[in-house]
């Protein structure tokens, strides 16, 4: 069983290492306990499109530099009730169907100036938000100082973990 991520770049802004970014959010997802076959999107996105995304589903003019999307429900149960889709006899065991977490979005050419902004590299921002993306993916948020604390904590614990140890 694993965990399968989808990586696309989506724009041409920034060179992007998809295989680096992929490593990380599997990192942060088997740390935050995600086990069985599931499956997240990570895509690197340019301004005009992560600007309609953020209008479309935050309500928020102009782009950002990530959002998350989580899936919340659960699929519905298949098959006959009582047994809820079980195989009858003789019937071999149906495949383990992927559970899907949902889809991150990051804009590089937002990280670059995000970047700038925290006097950090673009690789250390990009890292930053593809773990931020990964937390609010599982359900964290950052609406109430407290909450924000604790997800900032955690975000730099899962950063020195399994992306600061490996630069160099």
């Amino acid at each position: 069983m694993s965990i399968d991520i989808y990586a696309a770049d989506e724009q041409h802004d920034h060179e992007i290492d998809l295989e680096r970014w992929v490593a990380l959010a599997n990192a942060a997802l088997t740390d935050e306990g995600v086990r069985g076959l599931c499956e997240v999107s990570l895509i690197f996105l340019d301004e005009p499109t992560i600007a309609a995304l953020n209008q479309q589903f935050m309500g928020q003019t102009g782009p950002t530099d990530v959002l998350s999307f989580p899936i919340d429900t659960e699929p519905e149960p298949t098959g006959r009730v009582p047994d809820a889709g079980g195989s009858g006899p003789g019937e071999p065991a149906p495949p383990e169907i992927p559970q899907l977490i949902g889809d991150i979005v990051i804009c590089p050419a937002v990280a670059a100036r995000n970047a700038t902004e925290h006097e950090c590299s673009f690789d250390d921002e990009v890292a930053l938000l593809v773990v931020h993306g990964v937390l609010h993916l599982l359900g964290w948020d950052h609406v109430v100082d407290e909450e924000a604390e604790r997800m900032e904590a955690r975000e730099r614990v899962l950063l020195a973990r399994h992306y600061h140890s490996s630069v160099s």
